[in-house]
């Protein structure tokens, strides 16, 4: 079971919502707006949010970066928007899936399901999952199934989507550095714009998350003139 927060501004919607999600056994609350959000979770703490974009007052993409700059919460947005761009900012800013309405809500439903597994699979990637070998105490661990980094000692960090897609460029070749054109084309950006820092703000979440999470810096290094680079041994576990 999930504790969800519905916020959507159409009461009939988010009536639905929630009557099926809690109908699939999860604990779920609505709010209509950010400010109700607010209010709820300081009352009782979510794992998953389910986000409007087009909000009464703060927008959905302004409530997503506040939630992902505090909190590892599950974020899913739901909108009637279907333009390529705000699926592309909703990624950067660390939602972890985006739906466009309408959506089938036996759609929704598998979708929180397979977040709840992925976020709560976290805290279960332990040594005794990872390879019996001396490398797994040596060794770095990217998990693509649990959409997480493990140290050598057996701390996760979990990753949103970009950060998933941005780590798996860096652990194909650790060690070499990865060009900003190559990480921009992989996070479906059309090209490099040097301008554009949202990669960089990118790696500055993770690099906090990661120090929160484990103490110590992750070993993902800038590479001046290029990019970045994954400057530890590194191996990467398979779903399946």
């Amino acid at each position: 079971m999930a504790r969800i927060a519905v916020v959507e501004d159409e009461a009939s919607l988010r009536a639905d919502v929630v009557e099926y999600l809690t109908a699939c056994g999860h604990a779920v609350v609505g709010c209509e707006d950010g400010a109700a959000l607010d209010r709820s979770l300081a009352e009782r703490p979510a794992d998953l949010i389910i986000l409007d974009i087009n909000l009464p007052g703060e927008d959905g993409f302004s409530i997503a970066k506040r939630l992902r700059d505090t909190s590892d919460v599950g974020i899913i947005m739901l909108t009637a928007r279907g333009v390529n761009v705000d699926r592309v900012v909703g990624l950067e800013i660390g939602a972890d899936v985006y739906l466009v309405k309408p959506v089938e809500l036996r759609e929704l439903e598998a979708q929180v399901r397979s977040l709840s597994r992925r976020l709560t699979g976290v805290s279960g990637v332990a040594a005794a999952e990872t390879p019996a070998t001396n490398d797994s105490h040596t060794h770095w661990i990217y998990d693509q199934l649990a959409w997480a980094l493990v140290s050598p000692q057996g701390e996760a960090t979990k990753l949103t989507a970009n950060e998933r897609v941005f780590v798996s460029l860096l652990v194909e070749h650790p060690g070499e550095p990865v060009s900003r054109s190559a990480i921009f084309k992989a996070l479906g950006k059309r090209e490099w714009d040097a301008g554009d820092r949202s990669v960089d703000s990118m790696v500055r979440r993770l690099r906090a998350k990661g120090a929160e999470a484990l103490g110590r810096e992750l070993p993902i290094e800038a590479v001046h003139g290029t990019g970045y680079a994954f400057t530890a041994p590194v191996l990467v576990k398979q779903g399946g």
